[in-house]
């Protein structure tokens, strides 16, 4: 093994600054019983008696030691001297009594410094005047026993380096240590205790062997160091003083044993800055800090438990590293924050309170993740506005959009759900973030919404109760979401207006149009389906109509087949009894009603085929049913008509 004497620092720039160093039995520098050099450039083949002797007397007479502890190097050097002497020269006699003199006598004069462990990474040194703490084993080095043991009392030592606090040889060879790094510092009496030693533990002129490990290096004159592992991209606010922060955190000491962790508990550290309620270092390394970022924030000892340290896992005088993940933040001042994404054109109204709203949203935290969406569930999530039925931020931020309107809502959680939270969903002083999308709205008061998109120049005929129309549509949702077509049929849609076959709202928007006139009607839910909805269409769903009359039959009122559209003929036997034989039958009535159509003088219910409501209108006076009717069937039935009408 190699043990490398570290120079005293007073001796460089001298002649006597040169390293030596003393190997094992065995090395091949010994090889041959020559003294040799494990420098590159040495070359043996100049290596003479006479060149070995001004070598012996420049390293005995220039320098004022040897190291050479170990007994079998000793003896090698000296038998290597003594085999070369002439004992008849008083010169080399003389070389040789100063060489064992030099030799068996103490072989240190400096530390020796063994870097046994060195970790891979170290960003920082000891130097003079900084703060050590570390864990040693002292030994003698004749012997090998110990004489103490920071490990034994179970607590680090502490000092400060390079100000006479250490032995001196302690002092030396704790610079330039790393945190983490294991060293045996080998210490001449004259750096220890010298020849007096220290009471009855160690003995005069003993030579000492620490064994240290490094654990914690700080300097009064240090500042909290945050280094930024990772930050969201456009961060426009970072942590200040009386704001309420929400964080993970992973703790550790330098040689990083892990004291504490919030992860591991899966529940954020949750604090006001400003306040004391954190150590002074974490607090200063946690302002400026954005939601979503990283950073390590490395607090020297008296800006973090001092002298006192904290429970178990922080000891007294430790430098402590937090790797922290900033989940939240917000301030007591704090309103709503609102950004507009997207507004549809053509927005002609906005919501105010006492509408009712179906909106779909997703609800995260500000680090994005999701807590609730009602795109998850399949279904808007549908509310009055004002009312006090959401949240209180929430209510405030429904307030003012068109439908179709997208936005980012910022909810701060004394407008939202305060220090509690919600069960295990949301935490106590959680920020609410809200993306959401206007899908419909209306007022109880609303009324359908007809506007006309084309009107023919020709319109003579207009549709009302009792007609029978054709008509194309598009029935949808507000947001486009198409729910009905007329043109997934093979013909238009058919229907008898105020006979109730449709909706109240569509049967009020097909109303008064004309051939080939083209509307669109919004028609609120409570003159559509309601708050219950139906098929394909949602709960309170606002719907739109896309509509265009096709074709229009004039209807005849409810509970009629024919009616004249002027005054009928009088007598009305004699017109019926065309051919004059008294008697009108099947055949005779039919041609006389389909010519009071052809002339506009009568109407027969549209809808249904001619000849069944002509049959059933024949039947009706048909009293006797033989098949033909004469002038006193017809006057019966005008007389039970006209007292039908009276007792009404």
């Amino acid at each position: 093994m190699r043990v490398e004497k570290r120079l005293n620092p007073g001796l460089e720039g001298s002649t006597h600054a040169a390293h030596l160093f003393c190997y094992s039995k065995g090395d091949p520098v010994l090889d041959g019983g020559q003294v040799g050099t494990r420098d590159p450039g040495f070359n043996s083949s100049w290596s003479s008696p006479i060149v070995d002797k001004i070598v012996f007397i420049l390293i005995l007479c220039m320098r004022p030691w040897v190291h050479c502890g170990a007994p079998s190097c000793r003896d090698t050097v000296l038998l290597f001297f003594a085999s070369r002497m002439d004992p008849t020269k008083p010169l080399e006699l003389l070389i040789f009594v100063c060489a064992v003199t030099r030799i068996s006598s103490n072989p240190l004069v400096d530390i020796v410094v063994d870097r046994y462990h060195i970790p891979r990474v170290c960003p920082r040194e000891v130097q003079t005047e900084d703060f050590v703490r570390y864990h040693f084993n002292g030994t003698f080095y004749e012997n090998g026993k110990q004489f103490d043991s920071s490990h034994d009392r179970g607590k680090a030592f502490i000092s400060q380096v390079g100000l006479g606090r250490l032995i001196s040889g302690m002092d030396r060879g704790l610079l330039g240590m790393c945190v983490s790094e294991r060293r045996r510092i080998t210490v001449p009496p004259h750096l220890a205790y010298g020849s007096i030693g220290a009471g009855g533990v160690i003995p005069p002129d003993s030579v000492l062997v620490y064994d240290v490990h490094l654990l914690d290096i700080w300097n009064p004159e240090d500042k909290v160091q945050i280094r930024t592992l990772s930050k969201p991209a456009g961060c426009s606010r970072g942590a200040s003083a009386s704001d309420f922060v929400r964080y993970h955190y992973n703790g550790s000491l330098l040689t990083d044993e892990a004291f504490d962790s919030r992860y591991s508990s899966n529940e954020t550290y949750d604090t006001y800055l400003g306040q004391g309620d954190l150590i002074k270092g974490l607090e200063e390394g946690l302002l400026g800090t954005c939601v979503g970022e990283r950073r390590v924030i490395i607090v020297p000892p008296f800006l973090a438990y001092g002298e006192q340290g904290y429970g178990a896992g922080i000891p007294p005088q430790a430098t402590l590293v937090f790797e922290v993940l900033m989940v939240d933040l917000f301030n007591p001042k704090d309103d709503l924050t609102v950004e507009v994404m997207e507004v549809p054109q053509g927005c002609t109204r906005r919501t105010v309170v006492g509408d009712y709203v179906r909106y779909h949203y997703n609800g995260t935290f500000q680090d994005g993740t999701l807590f609730d969406s009602s795109y998850q569930r399949n279904g808007t999530y549908n509310t009055y506005i004002g009312m006090g039925h959401v949240i209180q931020g929430m209510d405030k931020a429904l307030q003012g959009l068109c439908m179709g309107e997208k936005r980012r809502i910022g909810i701060p959680p004394h407008l939202a759900y305060g220090e509690k939270g919600v069960g295990g969903l949301i935490p106590g002083s959680a920020v609410l973030i809200f993306h959401i999308h206007v899908i419909d709205f209306h007022n109880p008061k609303d009324s359908v919404q007809i506007r006309i998109t084309h009107k023919p120049r020709d319109c003579n005929a207009t549709s009302e109760a009792d007609d029978l129309i054709k008509y194309r549509y598009n029935c949808s949702l507000m947001d486009g979401t198409l729910l009905y077509s007329s043109d997934h049929y093979d013909s238009p849609s058919v229907t008898t207006l105020g006979a109730n076959k449709v909706i109240v709202g569509l049967e009020d928007g097909l109303r008064g149009m004309c051939v080939g006139e083209r509307r669109e009607v919004v028609v609120p839910p409570h003159w559509a389906h309601g708050e219950n909805g139906a098929g394909d269409v949602p709960r309170s769903a606002v719907l739109l109509f896309e509509l265009e009359l096709v074709e229009l039959q004039k209807g005849v009122p409810e509970g009629y087949m024919f009616v004249w559209l002027g005054d009928g003929p009088d007598p009305l036997f004699d017109a019926m009894d065309m051919n004059g034989d008294k008697e009108v039958p099947l055949e005779e009535f039919s041609e006389f009603i389909h010519r009071q159509v052809q002339e506009d003088k009568g109407r027969l219910r549209p809808g249904m085929e001619a000849s069944s409501i002509i049959k059933d209108m024949f039947d009706n006076q048909d009293r006797n049913k033989d098949g033909k009717i004469v002038e006193e069937e017809l006057m019966v039935k005008e007389v039970e008509d006209q007292v039908a009408r009276d007792e009404l």
